[in-house]
């Protein structure tokens, strides 16, 4: 009897540290929260060191202590290794993110069907961007995929040069001539989807171009070798 009421208060004291912990879990965040209208707070753990909070929003990670008094932004160094345990944590962060490709506006993409086409790729690009360029020439020799080409015009002079793309008779001729023999496209006035794949980038933390979504959810931000486009195809097509 007395080892079982022994027990009893083990587990109830633990559970109690446990829900305190939740707690103040909770009030720290519902401080934090103000100071970033308009976007969650993706993460918030206690870190081993100095009683700091780690606290992810998006793709930022920074410190405070208990009371949300103080922010401190910046690298975490371990002085013995002498790396960036901010970094890591960063990279780990943008390792884990995943966009679902079937909630893009892929009916809003240019859609380039090679081979069988039976792998996906959706690609958020920049007419006016020179690592988009050199991606395009990659894509080249990529064989049995769809890619669906989401403009993005996040640079100067990109949205006229996006509508005029979008608008010409055949979108990916007009593409193609541009990225790949800098023939400029002829496209009138029409309705575009531009401010809906805008929308779509920011909502999707697409914050550079290009940025490439595969089959599985996995994100790659700027431009990559064939080589590894391939690999990250297979490894995408093996996960579904």
């Amino acid at each position: 009897m007395a080892m079982r009421l022994k027990l009893f208060i083990s587990i109830l004291f633990m559970s109690f540290l446990s829900a305190s912990v939740w707690a103040d879990e909770e009030a720290l965040r519902k401080a934090i929260q103000p100071h970033f209208q308009g976007h969650a707070i993706d993460s918030l753990k206690k870190t081993p060191l100095l009683g700091l909070y780690e606290v992810v929003v998006g793709d930022e990670v920074f410190y405070t202590d208990d009371k949300a008094n103080y922010f401190f932004f910046g690298h975490m160094i371990d002085a013995k290794s002498r790396t960036s345990l901010t970094n890591e944590r960063i990279q780990e962060i943008k390792s884990a993110r995943r966009v679902p490709l079937e909630s893009l506006p892929l009916q809003h993409a240019i859609k380039i069907v090679k081979g069988d086409g039976s792998r996906k790729l959706a690609v958020f690009t920049d007419p006016n961007c020179p690592y988009c360029k050199q991606l395009e020439k990659e894509l080249l020799s990529i064989n049995n995929v769809t890619i669906y080409t989401l403009l993005y015009p996040v640079l100067k002079g990109s949205m006229e040069l996006s509508k005029k793309i979008w608008c010409s008779k055949d979108q990916i001729k007009a593409w193609d001539d541009f990225m790949l023999k800098a023939i400029a496209p002829s496209g009138k006035d029409c309705d575009t989807p531009l401010e809906a794949l805008l929308k779509s980038g920011h909502e999707n933390k697409v914050s550079g171009t290009p940025t490439l979504i595969f089959a599985d959810g996995s994100i790659v931000g700027g431009m990559i070798p064939a080589t590894t486009i391939e690999e990250k195809l297979e490894s995408a097509s093996r996960s579904k």
